[in-house]
């Protein structure tokens, strides 16, 4: 096995940083009116998204998590690293007709649409703990669908971890009795 790279800080060493700034904002996408928030040259910087990795490993594994479920498909970013760190199974929840095996479907309202959440009918075992992984929460929709398919299989959302938090929009109250965790938060549109 290779070393891991070198890191250009070390963790615990290295002062918060403003996440915004590395969050591009992209008005009109994906239609006219809405105002994106794009995490890719989050991505695009070694250094910031290892120092959101370290940050969601800090943060969920104090809940002992036994599996990572992210959301297709940015939330694959983060929560395929955090389940590999914490040593715990990776679960992905998938948009309609992406997974192969049998599966659990729910039906929910985004900010400007409507959708379908998939994931494996075996993803999970009854009284698992979980942490579910994205990069954004908005209205809370999505998360909302993603914990209620980890509830469907009889696990339990132990916390629900996103990079950033678009707390203008309410997402966190849709989400009551859920523990959220929030790297990045915008409390006005723009």
């Amino acid at each position: 096995m290779s070393p891991e790279p070198p890191s250009r800080y070390d963790a615990g060493v290295m002062p918060d940083i403003d996440l915004t700034s590395y969050i591009r904002d992209v008005p009109d996408f994906p239609q006219p009116g809405v105002l994106f928030r794009d995490i890719t040259p989050l991505v695009h910087d070694p250094a910031a998204y290892r120092y959101v990795i370290d940050e969601l490993v800090r943060h969920t594994g104090a809940f002992s998590p036994d599996a990572v479920v992210a959301i297709e498909s940015r939330g694959f970013f983060f929560g395929a690293p955090v389940a590999y760190r914490l040593g715990v199974p990776f679960v992905p929840v998938r948009k309609a007709g992406k997974l192969p095996a049998e599966r659990m479907s729910v039906e929910y309202a985004l900010e400007y649409g409507e959708s379908q959440l998939d994931i494996h009918a075996d993803a999970l075992e009854r009284g698992q703990r979980v942490v579910i992984v994205d990069d954004l929460l908005a209205t809370g929709g999505t998360a909302a669908a993603t914990a209620k398919l980890v509830e469907l299989l009889g696990a339990s959302v132990a916390a629900i971890a996103v990079v950033v938090e678009l707390a203008f929009l309410g997402g966190r109250e849709r989400l009551p009795g859920y523990e959220i965790i929030a790297l990045a938060r915008y409390d006005a549109p723009a």
